[in-house]
């Protein structure tokens, strides 16, 4: 009985910073720190696909800036490329452009009606 009244005055005591406390502290902190540590790098690769992503798309549009220019020159003529594939494309290129000025008419037309 004595062994528990002094436990319970030496709690009382120590008051609300008891060795428990402490213990929630240290690991509430930790805790803290861990998900800081993966704030940051979740945010850090975020950063860098947003990077990769602005990248990709200005990759994009200088590939189709050059394809523009490579049919632009076919089509004049300064241009000589005897590769089958590209011959191909360029043939495709022109069929679907011819095909979207027809959509573009056949819209034009429905709207007039």
């Amino acid at each position: 009985m004595e062994s528990e009244e002094k436990t319970n005055s030496d709690e009382t005591k120590q008051g609300s910073t008891g060795p428990g406390e402490h213990d929630w502290k240290v690991r509430f902190n930790e805790l803290v720190q861990s998900c800081q540590t993966e704030l940051k790098r979740t945010t850090q690769i975020g950063m860098k696909m947003l990077s990769a992503s602005q990248s990709n798309a200005e990759l994009h549009d200088s590939y189709e800036e050059l394809g523009r220019l490579a049919k632009s020159a076919m089509k004049s003529g300064s241009l000589q490329w005897e590769d089958e594939k590209a011959k191909e494309l360029m043939d495709k290129i022109l069929g679907l452009e011819e095909k979207l000025e027809g959509l573009e008419e056949d819209v034009k037309n429905i709207k007039n009606s």
